[in-house]
């Protein structure tokens, strides 16, 4: 296989015609341009020359807190390995493998009332997720169904919404908010990091079952992943700011569903600080793609370890 580098007009075009309809960032179109040549590029050749190796199926995880984008990132790498390298790609979240509502109450009637909320590890259904990923890494390719979860109702879709994977994917590009965490030292889990932790967590029960998932189920999934990218945002409080710009894109699309209230936000991502703010301090150790994003929610510098 050989890349398309003839193509990076047509590249061009895509990639600021999808941008214009995702409402990304309040760059100038020099900016955007930018953005593109120095890191949207870089970041696909280098996942092209990674498949190149041994044309087996990639696994991309790309990990960073709530709302740094990475759905819009995932489609833009997406539209660049597809046009200017010819890969075929597909993408997913890490959300869309969330235990269904039925299986969540279980949990939070019999570990933790926390687990009902979805987002931490544990609220996933990690065997699916493994072993989709195991399917899709295979050289015997079958069809294969990717679920979907409907945050609007905090549920599963039904099966006949799931995507169906008909042909092998050259590239997966796997995002999660939590994607390539690690677990902690088990004595760093003592002080609480947060309200929720200190009032709804006093026994340490719900931590330490999330981190037991870290050590051994979501470990194996995340050993999976060829290249992990990470996108750094400059301090916990902008998880916050652009949670709520999400939960408002959201209001758009959910037909009058029922969306959370600032405060509910707020306590919602008490959920996932703890996690997330490891992350900060360790993944630009063991992500292959470091991306620092500014304030203005751009993406500001780079750097491959």
């Amino acid at each position: 296989m050989t890349a398309k580098f003839s193509d990076f007009s047509k590249v061009k075009e895509k990639y600021l015609k999808f941008i214009k309809s995702q409402e990304v960032g309040g760059e100038s179109f020099k900016d955007k341009l930018g953005q593109l040549n120095n890191y949207y590029i870089p970041i696909s050749e280098m996942i092209y020359k990674n498949y190149s190796k041994n044309k087996k199926t990639s696994i991309i995880g790309l990990s960073g807190g709530q709302g740094t984008g990475k759905s819009t990132i995932s489609n833009i790498l997406k539209i660049i390995l597809k046009e200017k390298f010819n890969l075929e790609t597909l993408t997913f979240s890490i959300d869309d493998f969330y235990k269904t509502l039925r299986d969540r109450k279980k949990m939070s009637k019999n570990i933790s009332k926390l687990f009902l909320t979805r987002g931490v590890p544990g609220t996933h259904d990690s065997k699916m997720l493994f072993n989709c990923l195991i399917k899709l890494k295979k050289k015997s390719f079958s069809k294969t169904l990717i679920p979907k979860f409907d945050k609007s109702i905090d549920d599963r879709c039904k099966k006949n919404k799931w995507t169906k994977v008909l042909k092998k994917p050259d590239v997966v590009i796997f995002e999660g908010w939590c994607v390539g965490a690690r677990a902690q030292k088990n004595s760093s889990l003592i002080k609480p990091i947060n309200l929720l932790e200190r009032i709804e967590d006093k026994n340490l029960i719900w931590r330490k079952k999330i981190n037991y998932e870290l050590k051994n189920k979501y470990k194996k999934i995340f050993n999976l992943i060829d290249i992990l990218i990470f996108l750094k945002v400059p301090s916990f409080k902008y998880v916050y700011k652009w949670r709520l710009l999400q939960e408002k894109k959201l209001k758009k699309t959910s037909k009058g569903r029922k969306i959370m209230s600032n405060k509910q936000v707020k306590k919602f991502i008490m959920f996932y600080e703890r996690i997330t703010r490891h992350m900060f301090k360790t993944s630009g150790l063991i992500s292959k793609v470091l991306i620092n994003i500014d304030t203005r929610h751009c993406l500001k510098s780079i750097k491959f370890n």
